[in-house]
């Protein structure tokens, strides 16, 4: 009994650090809306392959509150006119893509 108790009790203390840091977000969404808006801005920043930005060693998105702060500076600078629930699909497809943010 006492190693069920224990076992319940870590299981409710971990949860949330395996949690989904956009759970309204939905990655196939995402992908279109960043297919779209996103990939000839990054492909002209890096010289090609668009998708290195988000792999480069020096990349400057860190946990999940960048990654979210950054969609929303990028939807602002290129005028995608997304609504927040469009960043959190776009955050939602950059982080099962690349970040891979718990």
């Amino acid at each position: 009994m006492k190693f069920i108790t224990l076992l319940l009790s870590l299981l409710l203390v971990s949860a949330p650090a395996l949690a989904d840091p956009f759970p309204k977000g939905d990655a196939k969404i995402g992908k279109t809306l960043h297919d779209k808006s996103c990939t000839s801005c990054h492909v002209s920043m890096t010289g090609g392959d668009g998708s290195a930005i988000y792999s480069r060693l020096e990349r400057k998105v860190k946990n999940p509150q960048q990654l979210q702060a950054r969609i929303r500076n990028c939807n602002a600078n290129v005028g995608a006119n997304w609504f927040p629930d469009e960043e959190n699909h776009a955050a939602a497809y950059l982080n099962n893509a690349y970040y891979h943010f718990k």
